[in-house]
């Protein structure tokens, strides 16, 4: 089982918001039998096989075992990962283009750099999971609290000055095999409250 696994799939990312299947995907984080999930969940077995075929179908699930029980033998089934992020490339056409509108202060630029973060990484996934390698990446997630908007203006000119600094010092277009890398930094308020909370629409602060 994957730690996070990246939907790329319109079918797929379709069958994991059906809020039933995705009830069966968190329950299954550990092998489990149809029988045992339609206790659990509260519904007939044959609807919970109906479900766990639709996610197998799209590789959401998979076999991990069988055993016998009584005159049947019963499949035993666990989620591919324990988390699923849904890629942009679910949406074909409809995905965000960074490329569109480069703005560093727009909230919608940094939505559509975020989206591309998320197909590209899922892309690396997939591609060094099925050639069995390592892929290296790096993140640094932190949190600072500004005292003014100054100070974040200030900070975020820094930044930048810092960032393309180190670019500049390390780039090397003509390195003979050479491997481009991505760099994204991105500096947005915190929330107060997990997304979805009741008061997570209302956390904006004009400051």
């Amino acid at each position: 089982m994957l730690d996070v696994t990246v939907i790329e799939d319109a079918e797929a990312a379709a069958a994991s918001l059906d809020p039933m299947r995705a009830r069966l995907l968190a329950e299954l984080g550990e092998p489990m039998s149809a029988a045992a999930l339609a206790a659990r969940v509260g519904l007939p077995r044959q609807k919970v096989n109906y479900h766990l075929r639709t996610l197998e179908r799209h590789g959401l699930v998979e076999l991990v075992g069988e055993r016998r029980k009584g005159n049947m033998t019963e499949r035993l089934m666990r989620a591919t990962a324990a988390s699923y992020v849904i890629s942009p490339l679910a949406l074909a056409t409809l995905q965000p283009d960074p490329e569109r509108h480069r703005d560093a202060l727009s909230a919608g630029w940094l939505l559509a750099v975020a989206g591309r973060l998320v197909r590209d990484v899922g892309a690396l996934i997939t591609g060094a999971a099925r050639a069995d390698k390592r892929l290296a990446t790096y993140a640094l997630d932190g949190e600072v609290v500004f005292a003014s908007a100054a100070d974040r203006a200030a900070f975020i000119e820094e930044l930048t000055a810092g960032v393309s600094a180190l670019v500049r010092r390390y780039h090397d277009g003509s390195a003979e095999g050479g491997r481009a890398h991505r760099v994204v930094i991105a500096v947005h308020p915190s929330l107060k409250a997990e997304p979805g909370a009741p008061d997570a629409r209302e956390q904006i602060e004009d400051r």
